[in-house]
């Protein structure tokens, strides 16, 4: 299994966008009405933080607490596949100016703090102001033989090497649900830590947006949903963060055999604690994001 080498060693409208892996759980756990409480005790240790809204692909087994947050995608006029970060602004909070990267993504505000879990928050990626390469590049030890065949670790991802995702299989649950690619982003700084997402360009996309029937009855997805999807992906492409909300482990998507022991054959299973999570059921998600830390 392909792990962030952050938690363990590792080998293994569209526009151009732990330390303390028990407290992040435990965050999870608190209830809405607890959120000012933890946002007025660590806002003045860090931007950010406090209750958050956003989008993810939806848990539906085992311990984790919520889904896992998309990442809005776009492919360039080259066919290079990249993630979108929220645009930079300043604004006043608490009687002082913080710098702080959101935007409205097909209605929807998508902001920096959708990431702020699993120490995440502290990755240079991450903060508002870092300048970092939003390109798509292949991590090492992917999970999938074609990816370890096709890119050397740092290689951008690029949208052909995806071509065949109408029927891709690899004999995990049924065939031509699309194609995955193991990722990092905003990590190429010296020194940075590693962002891993999960890419997966689907033909079930379209559905999704179009609430047909596919894979699933995609009439029940919210029309705010399918906004934002129609508006945060490209070419059938999306990614998400791909950090599981329990214990901070690095999920796969197709990618473990023994994943239709737990139900997780055409969904994200972590084989850590048996989590799933479903790609083809985007949700509203509200937590307790935790406060980046100081400048």
């Amino acid at each position: 299994m392909p792990l962030d080498e952050d938690k363990y060693p590792q080998e293994s409208g569209r526009r151009r966008f732990v330390k303390g892996v028990v407290g992040s759980a435990a965050l999870g756990t608190v209830g809405v009405g607890g959120a000012a409480a933890i946002n007025t005790a660590t806002a003045q240790s860090g931007g950010g933080g406090g209750p958050t809204n956003y989008i993810g692909v939806q848990n539906t087994g085992g311990p984790a607490p919520r889904g896992m947050p998309l990442v809005p995608v776009e492919v360039t006029s080259d066919g290079v596949i990249e993630g979108v970060f929220p645009e930079t602004t300043t604004e006043e909070v608490g009687g002082r100016e913080v710098v702080v990267a959101k935007e409205e993504i097909g209605g929807t505000t998508y902001s920096s703090s959708w990431f702020q879990y699993c120490g995440v928050e502290q990755y240079q990626g991450v903060q508002p102001e870092a300048d970092a390469d939003n390109v798509f590049r292949s991590v090492s030890g992917p999970a999938q033989t074609w990816q370890s065949e096709a890119l050397d670790a740092g290689d951008p991802l690029t949208i052909d090497l995806l071509d065949d995702y109408e029927t891709w299989g690899n004999g995990i649950g049924m065939d031509g649900l699309g194609k995955p690619a193991n990722v990092r982003w905003r990590s190429e700084a010296e020194g940075a830590k590693t962002i891993p997402v999960q890419v997966l360009r689907t033909p079930e996309l379209p559905k999704m947006i179009n609430g047909e029937q596919g894979f699933r009855d995609y009439s029940k997805i919210p029309q705010s949903i399918r906004d934002f999807l129609d508006a945060a992906t490209d070419q059938n492409v999306m990614a998400w963060l791909n950090k599981c909300t329990h214990f901070c482990c690095v999920p796969g998507y197709k990618s473990i055999e023994n994943s239709s022991d737990f139900g997780g054959a055409d969904q994200v299973y972590c084989q850590c604690h048996q989590s799933i999570y479903d790609p083809f059921n985007p949700v509203n998600i509200r937590y307790i994001a935790r406060p980046r830390p100081s400048e």
